[in-house]
């Protein structure tokens, strides 16, 4: 069977699957939430080694928008939600209904903007894997931060305590409205024993 960063196929097709439930149910709440219907695209799913997921999002000096949670319980570690800082921008806009360009700094009502709908990802993925697995996972409050991804992601591995040869779960998702698109990425930092807890609850041996 194909392996890719270290998971087969059939795990990472899990992992998907989840991605596509959780997101979805996201795509549903932020409809309701604002009476307007949002469309995302298919999520990629990934296990990327530690070192590259700067790389990812555009480099130590890149300005971020990030909504973290700590998970405790049957899996523990911390789960974010990162935007570059154009995507946050086109975020505001699309959220708040105005043309893409408007907004070029956040104020107190587009940060709690973006918190929320950072909270709202981030627990529809959460709720999904605990639906999908019957594992019980506790979230912290959300925490927002708009800074240079170095302090962000620093920050986040001191809490988590990830080690640098560990792998981190990575999903790639795009938010539609009208014409407007924002893409974004979602982070599991997990201790190895969590994602093999997780892999398990699935039925797929790690």
């Amino acid at each position: 069977m194909r392996e890719t960063g270290g998971l087969s196929e059939m795990q990472l097709d899990a992992l998907q699957e989840i991605s596509n439930i959780g997101l979805g149910h996201a795509a549903t709440a932020l409809a309701e939430m604002l009476d307007s219907k949002i469309g995302m695209g298919v999520p990629k799913s990934s296990f990327v080694a530690f070192d590259k997921v700067i790389d990812i999002i555009g480099g130590y000096e890149e300005l971020v928008s990030c909504v973290s949670l700590q998970l405790e319980g049957d899996i523990k570690g911390i789960v974010f939600y990162i935007f570059n800082e154009q995507s946050t921008y086109s975020l505001v806009d699309m959220l708040m209904g105005f043309a893409d360009g408007t907004t070029n700094e956040l104020d107190e009502l587009a940060t709690s903007t973006i918190n929320e709908i950072g909270n709202i990802l981030t627990g529809s993925f959460i709720s999904a894997i605990t639906d999908f697995t019957g594992l019980r996972i506790n979230p912290s409050t959300p925490i927002f931060a708009f800074d240079m991804l170095a302090a962000v992601f620093t920050s986040l591995v001191i809490e988590c305590g990830q080690s640098e040869g560990d792998n981190i779960l990575t999903i790639e998702t795009q938010l539609f409205r009208d014409d407007q698109k924002v893409s974004g990425h979602f982070f599991l930092m997990s201790e190895p024993e969590s994602i093999e807890k997780l892999l398990l609850a699935l039925g797929i041996e790690a």
